[in-house]
């Protein structure tokens, strides 16, 4: 992957998605979906830093004509919805046919349409919409459940210690102790909340998740390659 700006990447990520050109191309033969993995993890493992390793790995490592890779996290996908014409364009994008249910598959998710989450309903409509494109990492935002219909999806789970995760806090974001331990607590009841709140799902539940990784006894290579050999070896076994 190049070394432009995440967000550089994504936009340039989603213009090749976009171009009439490609899209045209590849609608004569019926292709398999592209790949996506979903990232949810608690606070303080570093899941951005992962995601990247693993969109650029994948991005090498499978065949050229597979196309790029882009990571997706909340900013983002907040940074998508402000670009001028982007989000319409995404509204007219399908990879093969047309989205079949989208309206519907948002209603379930977030029940009868109400103005105070239209915001959670158009990051849910982009998270859809790019996770139909494929060649994508979600890092959080609820991506698992909002996916959870693609069977080319991937679903990691980061866990690790809560003394661990203190640590790496505090190192990362020059705190106290006490500091690190308040805010780590701070985030993590804040995602629960939020998916309680607006999927009325248990972020913890294992049984949303392909893979469940503990990092306190799995370095990060050797997850960014778990990942990366299983997305292989699912997309070897649909091609």
């Amino acid at each position: 992957m190049s070394d432009r700006s995440p967000l550089e990447r994504c936009l340039a990520f989603v213009e090749v998605q976009l171009d009439p050109a490609s899209r045209a191309k590849a609608r004569p033969a019926r292709r398999p979906r592209r790949p996506v993995v979903t990232m949810s993890r608690q606070t303080g493992l570093g899941a951005p830093a992962l995601a990247q390793s693993v969109a650029s790995a994948l991005e090498a490592r499978l065949p050229r004509k597979a196309g790029p890779w882009a990571v997706f996290d909340k900013e983002l996908v907040d940074r998508l919805l402000e670009e001028e014409d982007l989000p319409a364009r995404l509204k007219e994008f399908s990879a093969e046919d047309p989205l079949s249910g989208l309206a519907f598959a948002v209603e379930e998710l977030l029940g009868l349409h109400r103005p105070a989450w239209r915001p959670i309903q158009e990051r849910v409509e982009t998270i859809l919409r790019l996770g139909e494109m494929g060649n994508v990492v979600f890092v959080g935002r609820a991506a698992n459940i909002i996916l959870s219909h693609l069977p080319n999806a991937l679903h990691v789970r980061l866990v690790g210690s809560e003394e661990r995760r203190v640590e790496l806090v505090q190192g990362a974001r020059g705190l106290s102790r006490k500091a690190a331990e308040a805010w780590v607590r701070k985030e993590d009841e804040a995602r629960r909340r939020f998916i309680r709140k607006y999927f009325q799902a248990d972020v913890a539940d294992p049984l949303r998740y392909d893979l469940l990784i503990n990092t306190d006894r799995v370095s990060q290579a050797e997850t960014m390659e778990l990942i990366v050999s299983t997305v292989l070896s699912r997309t070897q076994q649909t091609d």
